[in-house]
């Protein structure tokens, strides 16, 4: 990696018409400046690329990407048999559709550089290429908390954590998926860690202002179910509860307005929502406390009395391991948001 003949590690941007120009040139410009950037900003001094950074996409031709975007692709898959790393950056797909039939040419060449050793990423919706692929089959994934109904139902085999940043996955790890859309900070740090060593991917850190999501994606996720539509008793409660969630026994009233036995009100909640209706309850609680905690002036144990809980202490520990920060540092994560807005 030194000199001036060595093989620098080739990574590859897969991009499409629907992929989020801020993700695809975000993941160019700091991972093709890795290593002269560093130089530059310090000492002046020239400095070889540490990385051959090239987005590809299944047309050579240029095309607009998300928002307009021009995108003059380096090269066609068809042309690149092999790579190191593959990056389907984030491939914009609307929360209740799969893209099933669709990225026919592009899923067969993942599958065929993953089969030649290439180390497989994914951002944010791209994360969706992959389990289309059946690449993530039975493995652990990153992705946008929004798509987790969608892989719930179309990828059942896929397990999506909503809550974690970076999954590593695959034969050696070699199938690395990122979460929400800047989460490409986050999958750039470690391919240059990966790949060029810690003190590259510090450096290019520094350079670019770079800090790791540590707080993960649980205090952005907003886990709302949707109303669902297969089954309409399930769908009543879902509304009655949305209404009435600081009730005492919500569990207990939703399966009494049922009609249903408990232990088939429970089975049939769970097949339509993906949710215990104890977690369910939970969910719709710590939603309605997060806006909350985000506009009211109220204290967090009045605020845990309003959405239905009487021990603060539980609210509180289960809060953030819902939101993965507790009722107060989430107050403050937004607080200088809210601070912006015009008297």
């Amino acid at each position: 990696m030194t000199g001036a003949n060595a093989k620098r590690p080739r990574i590859c941007l897969l991009a499409a018409p629907e992929t989020s120009p801020g993700v695809l040139y975000g993941l160019y410009d700091v991972l093709s400046t890795a290593g002269p950037a560093y130089a530059d900003m310090t000492s002046g001094e020239p400095a070889e690329t540490i990385l051959d950074v090239r987005i590809v996409s299944a047309a050579s031709e240029p095309f607009r990407c998300f928002g307009g975007v021009m995108v003059e692709p380096h090269g066609n898959i068809d042309q690149i048999d092999e790579t190191d790393v593959a990056i389907v950056c984030d491939i914009y797909t609307p929360i209740d559709k799969p893209p099933h039939g669709r990225y026919g040419r592009e899923i067969d060449w993942l599958k065929q550089v993953y089969a030649k050793g290439a180390i497989l990423g994914s951002v944010c919706s791209g994360t969706l290429l992959l389990a289309e692929a059946g690449l993530l089959d039975g493995q652990e994934a990153s992705g946008h908390w929004a798509y987790r109904e969608l892989c719930r139902v179309h990828y059942p085999k896929v397990k999506l954590r909503v809550g974690t940043i970076l999954s590593r996955a695959g034969d050696r790890d070699r199938i690395v998926t990122a979460g929400g859309a800047t989460s490409w900070q986050d999958l750039a740090l470690y391919l240059i860690a990966r790949l060029c060593g810690s003190q590259h991917a510090i450096r290019t850190a520094k350079v670019h202002i770079l800090s790791d999501h540590s707080d993960g994606q649980l205090p952005f996720a907003v886990i709302s179910p949707r109303k669902q539509t297969t089954d309409a008793l399930i769908g009543e409660c879902q509304s009655w509860i949305g209404e009435h969630y600081a009730c005492e026994n919500p569990v207990a009233k939703m399966t009494e307005r049922s009609g249903l036995k408990p232990r088939t009100f429970a089975r049939r909640f769970v097949a339509a929502t993906g949710f215990h209706p104890v977690d369910y309850v939970h969910v719709v609680r710590i939603e309605e406390a997060k806006q909350l905690l985000e506009t009211a002036k109220a204290n967090v144990e009045e605020i845990g009395h309003t959405v239905g809980y009487e021990d603060p202490t539980f609210f509180r520990r289960l809060f953030k391991r819902k939101a993965g920060l507790t009722p107060a540092a989430y107050r403050r994560k937004f607080s200088k948001l809210v601070a912006l807005e015009s008297p």
